[in-house]
């Protein structure tokens, strides 16, 4: 569609206003990172061991992953409006479990549970895609997460902040009383964006070889991917780098564990502004090189002897900055493959890029000890945003080659 659709807020009879776009993804960003500075007094209520608490990370990603896979499908068959309900209200009641949780393996049941809040992202997503083009989705969606770049430079620091004023389920109580919000907001503004299907779910979960067929969807799926990686590793090791080897105050650490954030925010203006100036392709190269270049630059401070937390987290805007100019480019990408399957092609390229994410959360905070200090988690951002610049230039090469035969 060429042409803007229009759009009155709060009229639930057209589509979604950008600004409950922006709060439905700033919804997937807080859950993510509010509770984070938490972890270490956490792990003292619960009697149990930091690695065990630190597992509320990885497992929240890889259930976000899973779901991701079924909302896409569910949501092209049914409707986004309906859909975003169920998993709002869904989610308010995960949130309940984990304030009121005894021990916890309830609590990391329910922390699981909230996962399902990834149905705000994945269907953000395919709305812009149900309304505009490739580039204007790309600008849109940078936009939009422009806007939900917010959350996370304030909420670990305000997480911290509650912690500290209140006790950690302060955390959880401000997720609630958030989630009540946005739910209330969808009902009034949010209006169906999606044709409806005369397929079933099983026909319509049947497409996802139409999708894994195309080099094109692995291409932009495989570098937002390993470009975020990087981001997901530094979730699952950043609380204890600034903990443990910075010896961090909860505040203190949830300021500096924003500053990704501030990069972020710049990487999504620049693709709001750019992106059907200067076109997707280039846009995801650019932001996987700075992903890299962060890495890179941070890994040598610390191999020279002067690596703090000052060097540590500030290097991190440039993976900020790399994964704003990238990960909104590269999603847009993903839906214009196949735009019929515009909400089973986010939720599959979500999955790639949580699974990924929740792996890598893993395997980082496994491998920081007080001994190894900040290393393992910098070698492993880096080799991630390398394979994330491999991957982008495969299908630039490749489209390059294709123009070339079509002359």
């Amino acid at each position: 569609m060429d042409k803007t659709p229009q759009i009155r807020f709060l009229d639930r009879t057209t589509p979604p206003h950008i600004a409950t776009l922006i709060l439905l993804a700033g919804m997937s960003a807080i859950v993510m990172n509010i509770f984070l500075p938490s972890l270490p007094q956490m792990a003292v209520y619960f009697g149990t061991d930091y690695a065990v608490m630190q597992l509320s990370v990885p497992l929240y990603l890889l259930c976000s992953a899973v779901m991701q896979l079924f909302i896409g499908p569910i949501s092209d068959n049914l409707g986004r409006r309906r859909v975003m309900l169920w998993g709002l209200g869904l989610f308010l009641l995960s949130t309940l479990g984990c304030i009121f949780a005894p021990n916890a393996a309830v609590f990391l049941i329910f922390r699981v549970g909230q996962a399902i809040i990834a149905t705000a992202m994945v269907l953000s997503r395919a709305v812009i895609r149900d309304l505009y083009t490739q580039d204007q989705s790309a600008s849109v969606i940078g936009y939009v997460t422009m806007g939900m770049a917010l959350v996370p430079m304030v909420s670990p620091a305000l997480g911290g902040l509650l912690e500290e004023l209140f006790n950690w389920q302060a955390s959880f109580w401000a997720l609630f009383v958030i989630g009540v919000g946005v739910m209330t907001l969808v009902w009034v503004d949010m209006g169906e964006t999606a044709r409806a299907s005369s397929k079933s779910l099983l026909e319509q979960f049947s497409e996802y070889p139409e999708l894994l067929r195309s080099p094109r969807f692995w291409g932009y799926a495989l570098a937002s991917g390993f470009c975020s990686g990087a981001f997901f590793a530094y979730l699952g090791g950043a609380p204890f780098v600034g903990s443990v080897v910075f010896a961090l105050s909860p505040f203190w650490l949830g300021i500096y564990f924003g500053a990704p954030a501030v990069g972020y925010f710049v990487g999504n203006f620049i693709t709001g502004r750019f992106a059907t100036r200067f076109g997707i392709n280039n846009l995801v190269l650019w932001g996987c090189l700075a992903n890299a270049f962060g890495g890179a630059v941070s890994l040598l401070i610390f191999l020279a002897g002067y690596g703090t937390a000052i060097t540590f987290f500030g290097m991190m805007t440039l993976v900020g900055l790399g994964n704003g100019l990238c990960i909104p480019n590269a999603t847009a990408g993903m839906l214009s493959v196949r735009p019929h399957l515009a909400g089973t092609a986010s939720g599959l390229g979500g999955a790639i890029m949580i699974g990924g994410g929740s792996a890598l959360a893993v395997l980082a905070g496994a491998l920081l000890t007080p001994e190894t200090g900040a290393y393992p988690l910098l070698w492993l951002m880096l080799l991630t945003a390398m394979a994330g610049v491999c991957s982008i230039w495969v299908v630039v090469r490749r489209e390059k080659a294709l123009a070339l035969k079509q002359r």
